[in-house]
């Protein structure tokens, strides 16, 4: 059998190659992983079917300091709009820091940024509850909008490479067995 190769131009077996590698690279930075995918939507929470960049944001810290997101490139981000007057915000808060005293050490961070509410407020119900996740404040709501939140609690899963891979509108349970196989999932990927 006579080499097919052959019979190709080089220039066009070059552009054959090329084509396959970008092709290979695109798709896989528009999936997770099919396991983290599967964990995560067995955990009800919505996988994108891209992942894609967050708007990065520096923000105060709770007790001083700033951060920005950006900064937590690396790890697994679990990024936490809310208020300290939303019902379900303030019930999903203790599985949040069940989860993250389980997995923080492996990877995991949260950010809990609180909307449109004073320090003051924020250190008094965070210091009742003894959180130690980072809380963020914004106050003047310019992240909430950038991200087009509407309704809280709303959380986005970022992956270690920093993109946007998931997102839960609504409180849940964070420490129940299918969000920490979700997260277990991704920290393994």
């Amino acid at each position: 059998m006579k080499n097919i190769f052959k019979t190709i131009p080089r220039n066009t077996l070059s552009a054959i190659f090329a084509a396959f590698l970008i092709f290979m690279s695109c798709r896989a930075e528009a999936q997770v992983s099919p396991e983290a995918a599967r964990a995560l939507r067995d955990a009800n929470i919505h996988v994108f079917e891209q992942r894609t960049d967050p708007s990065d944001f520096t923000l105060p810290l709770l007790g001083g300091g700033s951060a920005a997101l950006s900064s937590y490139r690396g790890k697994v981000v679990i990024l936490n709009f809310w208020a300290t007057w939303c019902p379900p915000c303030r019930a999903e808060m203790p599985s949040m820091e069940t989860l993250y005293q389980r997995f923080n050490a492996q990877g995991l961070e949260i950010l809990a940024v609180d909307i449109g509410e004073s320090a003051s407020t924020v250190q008094q119900f965070v210091r009742s509850a003894a959180y130690t996740f980072p809380v963020l404040l914004d106050s003047a709501n310019r992240v909430s909008s950038i991200y087009g939140i509407k309704a809280i609690p709303t959380t986005y899963i970022i992956d270690r490479e920093g993109k946007r891979i998931g997102r839960v509108i609504g409180g849940i349970t964070w420490d129940n067995q299918r969000v920490i196989a979700a997260i277990d999932a991704l920290l393994k990927s």
